[in-house]
């Protein structure tokens, strides 16, 4: 499994062999060595296995968790909740969310729940709404 969510995730992000290396070698330790593409192809055709390092190393560009990398979860779900409250950078249509956006998005996405949760199981919510007259 890792090796198909390796490979998927790389080429979805369409990036080489050489692009990845140069990342995973970018912030080496004093004991690690450097990675080469043909190290990352082995590992994307299964025939080596990387260590914890490099695996934590790949979750953390790709953003995904260790368990969707190794195969051990289905998806990667995000909680958006967490994801307003950390530290990491979010943007929306590449403009960059300062933290009163952030916290206003929260409250809007928080409040739109609460009122689903609210609404009767037969009511819509466009139900409810008028209908768009478009003939002029």
């Amino acid at each position: 499994m890792f090796p198909e969510r390796l490979r998927a995730l790389r080429r979805g992000q369409k990036i080489t062999l050489r692009e990845l290396c140069d990342v995973l070698n970018a912030n080496l330790g004093p004991d690690e060595r450097p990675n080469t593409p043909s190290q990352i192809g082995n590992w994307e055709r299964g025939i080596r296995t990387p260590n914890y390092i490099e695996v934590r190393k790949l979750a953390e560009f790709f953003d995904v968790s260790l368990d969707y990398l190794t195969g051990r979860a289905e998806r990667d779900d995000h909680d958006l909740a967490k994801l307003f409250f950390s530290s990491k950078d979010l943007s929306f249509n590449h403009t960059t969310l300062i933290s009163e956006d952030r916290y206003e998005i929260f409250q809007l996405i928080d409040g739109y729940l609460k009122g689903r949760q609210n609404r009767s199981e037969t009511e819509t919510f466009y139900g409810t709404q008028e209908e768009l007259n478009l003939k002029f």
